[in-house]
């Protein structure tokens, strides 16, 4: 077989630079084959390489006391949790398929996590996910939301793992481009956590799973342009996935290293088998020759550019022992599952590819990665020319409208609304591990074998990203921090998914640096490290770039049951705010998008050092049994943080403004450092005189019992019933998603 010719007309149609185009011609000492072509243009792709990103990652802090795979190292984060026990963990995107096909977009970037996941040996307990789309009332955002809702729920059911939460956002910034973020958290031996570097020079080397296809040939590519009227015509690069057989795929994956038949596992995602191989290969010193003729095919007519290239899912390379090769298809037929041995582990450094008995891919392996010699940039950024202005816009509220009103008009804004609509369609309790369902400020899962749990959370507001990102990224893992402290947890680790525009333009890459400095600034701050995640750049369309978003996947650990804190409360508790709101902040907040649409001014402040105190008052409150439930104040600032606990447990409350503070700055400011707890009177005294020893601001607010949320400040009282608010909260989403409104 001839191979087409290739030029540099062919290279910049694969997204390949003039530049990047000549260098592979140095490395080679030759013009590459069509095949090898494919291959670094897929390998060099920002997907793939992080070649804008990488220099900036770098200074992210990946220490910690905790840590047993550092970020980059392996398919996901590791982190010991003790008693024998690791957590495996990590978050991805699956943006630009999502927007083109969102039921396939969304299950597929499930199934992908997942592998991350039990490639290490892990077996996933939980998955969530964060999503962002236009405005809920766009028809159009609709369907990409029911899509990518049923995707999520299509395959995380049916491969058996609870989906125990996440955030969903709407925004017209994402109104061209849906983020889809999907994060799996799995629990491994430490003992037996699985590699992805391959080693031993003669081992073979097998794919496990589903035949290969045409679907997804360069999706890594794809996912390395903006979105365009042009992008339906890449559905070719969105992935079919087949929960079930992923199924089947888990529990061989496991077998297989609990019997100890592999030396390195890596599942086929970005890339398929030139991903896996190379990187493989490059991250064990060795080489690997693939005969294609070998690998299984589930179309006729395919050329060795697609078979390298596809990037059908359910597919794992394994890198076995020589002598037991025998044992490890028996485990592959066991359950069911396709197997072919497609090569060996060799000398030197070479990705060799043969097809028909001609060599159509000789490539030095480290060539093609990250961290080898994959390209990397210094691209220029600058602060983007307009936002001086939005800082300097004053973002003070005065409003004579009701508070109440306000509080029903945020309840029923479908970012804050309840997700009861999307968490029905997940099956939450599968695996018998959850113990704080969806809703809250964190998912609650128990280790097994073990006295401890793991609390879990996605979060990032991308309005205050937008506004500042060095800020609105520390405030992400701010936020997330306090969403697991709510529960009882303390934070040890994160993983993130990067979400921003065009690195090539100035003013996004701007925005790109920003952020990942103020990630690395908290992260310092609370001591915990960044286990690893993903970038998606060029998350623009002809609408324009979405805002940036660093969406933090954070992991809490509880060491037993009775240190986890509840969101229930009962009558007759003493309502308290723990952290100062005296001078409201309303830049990106909820209350300002409702009523004057766009972010404007500067964000919340962010103290670190009070973030960190608070959280630590939280738990030490917690210990000494002073706190019987607790919420942390985010969107929509106290007025929604309280509401949301009423309707929960379907009891009022009622509190007072004092009369000297601004009653919708006190309700509806997003301060910062703050949460809501609920005391029993006989240990409030106990509880105030802590925050007094600790320097903690603390103030009592009202308490709780009846059937209505009522509001006083000086002249001012009014009540609402807590199921109007319930109406208004658990049914705005459904109503929309019905036709209804």
């Amino acid at each position: 077989m001839i191979e087409p010719t290739v030029d540099l007309a062919l290279a910049i149609g694969h997204g390949l630079t003039e530049e990047e185009f000549r260098k592979i011609i140095e490395i080679l000492g030759r013009t590459p084959t069509f095949s090898e072509l494919g291959i670094y243009s897929v390998m060099w792709s920002e997907h793939c390489s992080y070649k804008s990103s990488i220099k900036y990652l770098k200074r992210l802090p990946r220490e910690g006391e905790h840590v047993l795979a550092k970020a980059g190292e392996e398919n996901a984060g590791a982190l010991d949790i003790g008693e024998g026990k690791a957590v495996i963990f990590k978050i991805e995107s699956h943006n630009h398929p999502s927007a083109l096909e969102p039921y396939q977009g969304a299950a597929t970037g499930v199934g992908g996590i997942l592998r991350d996941v039990f490639s290490m040996g892990a077996r996933p307990i939980a998955a969530m996910d964060s999503l962002r789309f236009g405005e809920l009332s766009d028809p159009k955002q609709q369907h990409l939301f029911n899509g990518v809702v049923e995707g999520i729920a299509g395959y995380g059911n049916c491969f058996g793992v609870p989906t125990v939460g996440g955030e969903v956002v709407f925004d017209k910034a994402y109104s061209g481009n849906c983020l889809v973020n999907a994060m799996a958290v799995g629990i491994a031996d430490t003992g037996k956590i699985m590699p992805a570097k391959a080693s031993g020079v003669g081992n073979p080397v097998f794919i496990l799973g589903a035949t290969t296809g045409r679907d997804g040939i360069h999706g890594a590519t794809f996912a390395s342009v903006e979105l365009s009227d042009k992008s339906a015509e890449d559905r070719s690069s969105v992935q079919i996935g087949d929960p079930f057989l992923e199924k089947l795929l888990l529990e061989a994956t496991l077998e297989i290293i609990e019997k100890g038949l592999a030396v390195a596992i890596q599942d086929m995602g970005a890339a398929g088998i030139t991903c896996s191989s190379s990187e493989m290969a490059a991250g064990g010193g060795v080489g690997i020759k693939i005969d294609l003729d070998k690998v299984p095919l589930r179309e006729s007519g395919m050329i060795p550019y697609e078979i390298l290239l596809s990037e059908s899912q359910e597919r794992m390379l394994i890198i076995g022992k020589k002598g037991l090769e025998d044992s490890l298809c028996e485990v592959a037929r066991k359950w069911e599952l396709n197997i072919e041995r497609i090569g060996t582990v060799t000398e030197g450094d070479r990705f060799k590819c043969l097809w028909h008995g001609e060599l159509v891919c000789d490539i030095p392996a480290k060539t093609l990665v990250l961290g080898g010699g994959a390209p990397i940039y210094d691209r220029p950024y600058i602060r983007p020319a307009g936002l001086d202005a939005i800082n300097t816009r004053n973002s003070a509220i005065e409003t004579d409208k009701d508070p109440i009103e306000l509080l029903e008009a945020l309840l029923s804004m479908p970012s804050i609304a309840g997700k009861r609509w999307v968490f029905e369609q997940y099956d939450h309790q599968v695996g018998t591990n959850t113990v704080i369902k969806p809703g809250g400020d964190a998912a609650l899962v128990r280790v097994k074998e073990t006295s401890k749990f793991l609390a879990i959370s996605t979060d990032c507001n991308g309005r205050f990203c937008a506004l500042d990102p060095h800020v609105g990224a520390m405030q992400a893992v701010a936020e997330s921090a306090r969403n697991v402290v709510s529960v009882g947890a303390w934070p040890i680790g994160i993983t993130n998914c990067l979400n921003f525009g065009n690195p090539e333009k100035p003013e996004s890459f701007w925005q790109f640096v920003r952020a990942v400095e103020g990630m690395g600034e908290a992260c310092r701050a609370y001591n915990i490290p960044v286990t690893g995640g993903n970038v998606s750049f060029y998350n623009e369309s002809q609408n324009g770039a979405i805002f940036p978003t660093p969406v933090i996947g954070m992991l809490g650990i509880i060491d037993k049951p009775q240190d986890i804190i509840r969101q229930d409360i009962t009558s007759d508790l003493q309502l308290v705010e723990i952290g100062e709101c005296d001078c409201p902040e309303f830049g990106g907040s909820s209350l300002q998008k409702i009523l004057f649409g766009d972010p404007f001014g500067l964000p919340p402040r962010i103290d670190l050092d009070r973030e960190i105190a608070n959280a630590k008052f939280i738990l030490s409150a917690r210990d000494r049994g002073l706190i019987e439930a607790c919420h942390d104040i985010s969107d929509g600032g106290l007025g929604v943080a309280l509401a949301e606990l009423c309707i929960w447990n379907d009891l009022g409350a009622s509190i007072e403004i004092p009369e000297d503070r601004d009653i919708i700055g006190s309700l509806f400011g997003e301060s910062q450092a703050r949460y809501l707890i609920a005391v029993q009177a006989i240990k409030l005294d106990n509880l105030m005189l802590l925050a007094k020893k600790n320097n903690i601001s603390a103030k009592v607010l009202g308490y709780t019992g009846g059937l209505s949320l009522s509001i006083h400040s000086g002249s001012y009282y009014k009540s609402v019933e807590i199921m109007k608010l319930k109406d208004i909260y658990e049914n705005k989403i459904s109503k929309i998603m019905r036709g209804e409104l």
